[in-house]
């Protein structure tokens, strides 16, 4: 399927690694001009390099700290005329809720709420003068199925779900869609580093952690984030303006509900 990506210029957050990855794979081997984005500049700029060898497309590289308003102004000026943008960022780590003091609090809300907001804001007029724009906040099934000791994640990723709701409908109009991705558990170095800690915890192997985490899971497997990137790169594409403000759950039937 031709997702009519050739020549869109795409931005996507914490892009050096796992889902960011997959996304930004996705929409370059589909033919978009790619700006990535991350902390540690040297996985960055080797993140590019792979993108660039194994799609042949345009990716740029833009590294710090997105929650920053040079950096955001950065990866606009790199992208030039906005067309996409993916935003994802890591979430809190694991946490009491008890031990989530107010900077721990203002923290969370600022990188997994404001920052995409921010992003947002910087370039969802020029996509309604094109009419064409695509938004996709990657979030977390956390909000539907909440996780004791995510609460800070869940909750302002549900707060971004709520905040964009109605934007996203006042933009509909102009062929400018924004929608959730809600992933599960996928194979990511983010998932490693929980299985890591639940085993230290525990006093068992991580591999016991993992095939006990798999088997949980309908599907019997953990997701594969290229997986994740083609559903990312579908929202993304031509197909899917009648889809806005949406949440898509992907977690291989973890949450057993109907809604």
């Amino acid at each position: 399927m031709d997702l009519g990506l050739q020549g869109r210029r795409a931005i996507v957050t914490a892009s050096s690694a796992g889902l960011g990855y997959a996304c930004a794979a996705q929409l370059a081997a589909a033919g978009a001009s790619v700006v990535i984005n991350g902390r540690d500049e040297r996985a960055l700029a080797e993140a590019a390099e792979r993108l660039r060898r194994e799609t042949d497309a345009d990716v740029q590289a833009v590294a710090g700290e997105v929650a920053e308003p040079a950096v955001q102004q950065a990866l606009v000026a790199a992208a030039g005329e906005v067309d996409i943008l993916v935003n994802n960022n890591g979430g809190p780590p694991f946490r009491d809720f008890r031990e989530v003091d107010r900077e721990a609090l203002l923290k969370g809300v600022t990188a997994n709420m404001a920052t995409p907001i921010e992003l947002i804001q910087r370039v969802i007029d020029g996509m309604i003068e094109r009419r064409f724009g695509r938004i996709v906040n990657i979030t977390s099934f956390s909000v539907k199925m909440p996780i004791a000791g995510l609460d800070l994640s869940s909750g302002a990723r549900a707060g971004l779900t709520g905040f964009l709701a109605g934007v996203a409908r006042d933009v509909a109009h102009d062929n400018v869609t924004i929608n959730f991705m809600m992933p599960g558990y996928f194979a990511t170095d983010r998932l490693r580093s929980l299985h890591a800690r639940e085993a230290e915890g525990r006093g068992v192997p991580e591999e016991t952690v993992a095939i006990e985490g798999a088997s949980r899971i309908p599907a019997g497997r953990f997701g594969d984030p290229d997986e994740f990137g083609a559903a990312c790169a579908f929202l993304c594409s031509q197909h899917a303006g009648y889809i806005t403000g949406q949440s898509l759950l992907i977690d291989g039937g973890a949450y057993p509900g109907i809604l």
